[in-house]
């Protein structure tokens, strides 16, 4: 008998949810290719023939269709574009994206590697086929986003150069009527005289239901690494040089309507500057309150002494600006938690720039006596400082201890620091009536208006709290360890009624010696700058901290010294600004280098250790004095630009603005993750006075400013 035969193979079903049997036997399903062989050749052929024709076809249909897209494909910054993008602009206002023909505005942050930030308010509902903006009509300062005059008329035609962002049309949405505008906060007036809840912000808000909750900013996350907010505008009261008639509104076509044209100032710089506080306050709101300082990449804090470093300095800032919600938060921390009875080691300077000043300016703006105060606890607790043998303060005390010391590693002090503290102390005299804080600061001043060492009024950077006799004798700078001893020379003259001529002589003797020895040109474009001198050999660097001193010499100039200080203040403020212009975030360096020789490409060289950025108030608070005794816009123009390349470069998207290592870097600044208190007590509070018209504002015959921008008034002269 045979044996069963045997199958060379097992015979599976499966079967799929579907009920689809697949059977792995003889009649298995043939591939794909097998069928293909299968075809004739000239079915072959011709299938692929029809391929060819499709895909010929739509390569030729491709440009068409992507046309619309271009401007979104080559932008990285634009992650994304919809409804909540689009927000409408108020009556008159034509904006069209792009430079003019013929014209390439001035870049805000040097050359523009990515898209400027573009304002909420300027971004119309949707684009009117063909506008074009004149010349005329572009600002350096504002940069790509410029608005048409209705007037023109559809027919005036300019090419437009550069890359276009193309804004889709959305539906009509629902908008609040704009709050009543209030002009600036006068402090001569009693009281908050702002209120932000009630008007001041001239906020546009997009409603897209009824009883829906008002829509957050759409936020834009920047290649550079760090997130941003889209910047908002809005509708100030025209200025004299901005007034323009505008033509009734020519229909785009019959459903539609074009808005009235503005000038280009369209945009409340005021605002912009109370929404960059509110934002950096958020930040040390969320993260820091009652500590030091903010770090607001990490969303953590920094401490230094404990004393709420950034909010003292921020009162003063908060008040001015009228942001009465922020200052009562403030001062309900100040009095609920703020104590000086602390264990803890402070620097002498800067405790009595930030904190004392802080407190004393809130006092006089304010009249609470919850400042005054506490000024007055401070105050006593730093007097320990001045017990050395030499009258010349210790860096360092102990607030909780009552006791001071050197710094650990030197018997010295630096210069800057015991002469940068006479218009705090004296004030607290003026108040308290006790005249044992006035008599230690002026015997200080006394001291060193005697002292030998001194070249042509320039002094050393340190003094020995020992022997009470300069150190480190020829090195001659106007920048860190030194910069205020010359800036108060000048303000105590002035605080005091111009009495004392001490004073006054030292700081004309100190600016002949500023001209005779460290201000050069450069050899490129004939910038003014001052260098440094150590042991007769001069050195082209010019820290930023030197950009105080166009302001200084504008104010000098203003109270009777000589009309070369004014001259000299207008060269130097051109320096300062190209400063930051010719960085390509348009952000100035910690330290420069200037080129001497004609040959160099350059004016300004920045070496790789100086290229950060601290957010420092000194070339802003320039620009305050020097647009407060000129009038020329230019200034105001110069502090628009630096504003908005902090918001480009150094805005953090959660809250808080950040110090950053690279100004030659656009792509990767390098965030530092810190915010200085002076940002918020300095910069911003600057910026806002200079952007303000009210000449009341702060007078500047009224008050002097500290050197961390604490206001303290001018006393009366005594009666000769």
């Amino acid at each position: 008998m045979y044996p069963p035969s045997r199958k060379d193979f097992i015979s599976l079903t499966l079967s799929d949810p579907h009920s689809h049997t697949y059977n792995n036997g003889k009649h298995r399903r043939q591939s794909c290719w097998r069928k293909w062989k299968q075809l004739s050749r000239l079915q072959r052929s011709l299938i692929l023939f029809l391929l060819a024709l499709l895909l010929i076809f739509g390569l030729l249909s491709y440009p068409s269709i992507t046309e619309q897209w271009k401007g979104l494909s080559d932008r990285e910054d634009w992650l994304e574009l919809n409804d909540r993008d689009l927000k409408p602009v108020p009556p008159g206002v034509k904006p069209v994206l792009g430079p003019a023909a013929g014209k390439t505005p001035a870049p805000v942050a040097g050359p523009h590697l990515g898209p400027a930030v573009v304002p909420d308010a300027v971004v119309p509902d949707a684009v009117v086929p063909g506008a074009v903006v004149p010349d005329a009509v572009v600002p350096d300062a504002v940069g790509p986003v410029a608005v048409v005059p209705d007037a023109l008329g559809p027919d005036s035609v300019a090419e437009l150069k550069g890359p276009n962002m193309p804004i889709l049309a959305k539906p009509p949405i629902k908008k609040k009527p704009f709050p009543n505008k209030r002009g600036p906060p006068s402090l001569q007036k009693g009281g908050n005289v702002s209120d932000t809840v009630g008007g001041e912000r001239q906020e546009q808000e997009v409603v897209q239901d009824e009883g829906e909750e008002e829509e957050k900013e759409k936020k834009i996350v920047s290649w550079r690494g760090a997130m941003i907010e889209a910047d908002q505008a809005t509708e100030p009261s025209p200025s004299a040089n901005e007034k323009e008639a505008a033509a009734p509104p020519a229909p785009a076509n019959p459903a539609d309507t074009v808005p009235l044209a503005v000038s280009a100032g369209a945009v409340d710089r005021l605002e912009a500057v109370r929404d960059a506080f509110r934002h950096a306050w958020k930040g040390y709101k969320d993260y820091a309150w009652g500590h030091d300082e903010l770090k607001p990449i990490s969303k953590s804090f920094g401490e230094w002494f404990g004393l709420g470093l950034t909010l003292i300095d921020s009162l003063d800032t908060m008040w001015i600006m009228g942001l009465k919600e922020e200052f009562a938060e403030a001062k309900d921390w100040v009095e609920k938690e703020l104590s000086f009875n602390k264990n803890v080691d402070v620097n002498l300077f800067e405790t009595t720039i930030r904190v004392l000043g802080g407190l004393l300016s809130t006092y006089h703006l304010t009249g609470d006596h919850l400042f005054l105060e506490k000024a007055k606890d401070l105050g006593s607790r730093l007097m320990p400082a001045f017990k050395t043998p030499s009258k010349i303060p210790f860096s360092d005390v102990n607030i909780g201890k009552g006791t001071a010391h050197p710094p650990r590693w030197t018997s010295d002090s630096t210069l800057a620091e015991v002469t940068s503290i006479q218009l705090e102390f004296r004030e607290l005299s003026h108040l308290t009536q006790d005249p044992l804080y006035q008599e230690v600061v002026n015997e200080v001043m006394k001291l060193v208006h005697k002292l030998p060492g001194k070249h042509d009024g320039l002094v050393p950077m340190f003094i020995n709290t020992n022997s009470g006799q300069f150190t480190h004798k020829g090195v001659f700078t106007l920048g860190a360890r030194a910069d205020s001893y010359y800036e108060y020379l000048l303000k105590q003259w002035i605080q005091g009624g111009k009495t004392e001529d001490d004073l006054l002589e030292d700081y004309l003797q100190a600016i002949e010696g500023v001209k005779k020895h460290l201000v050069r040109q450069t050899g490129p474009s004939r910038l003014t700058f001052v260098g440094e001198l150590s042991h007769n050999r001069f050195n082209a660097k010019m820290d930023h901290l030197v950009c105080f001193l166009p302001g200084t010499l504008a104010l000098g100039a203003h109270n009777g010294l000589p009309g070369d200080h004014m001259d000299l203040a207008v060269q130097l403020m051109e320096t300062c600004h190209q400063m930051y212009k010719q960085m390509e975030t348009g952000l100035s360096p910690e330290i420069a280098h200037f080129s001497l020789q004609s040959s160099d490409g350059r004016d300004v060289v920045v070496k790789p250790a100086d290229r950060h950025n601290l957010l420092r108030p000194e070339t802003v608070e320039s620009l305050f004095y020097m647009y407060r005794y000129t009038k020329d816009t230019k200034y105001q123009d110069w502090g628009w630009e630096i504003l908005q390349s902090f918001n480009k470069y150094t805005k953090v998207s959660d809250g808080g603005y950040t110090s950053i290592n690279n100004v030659r870097d656009p792509v990767n600044p390098g965030p530092r993750d810190k915010m200085e208190s002076f940002f918020l007590g300095e910069t911003l509070k600057y910026l806002y006075l200079l952007f303000s018209d009210d000449l009341e504002l702060l007078s500047l015959d009224k008050y002097v400013f500290n050197t961390e921008a604490h206001p303290l008034p001018i006393w009366p002269s005594p009666p000769k």
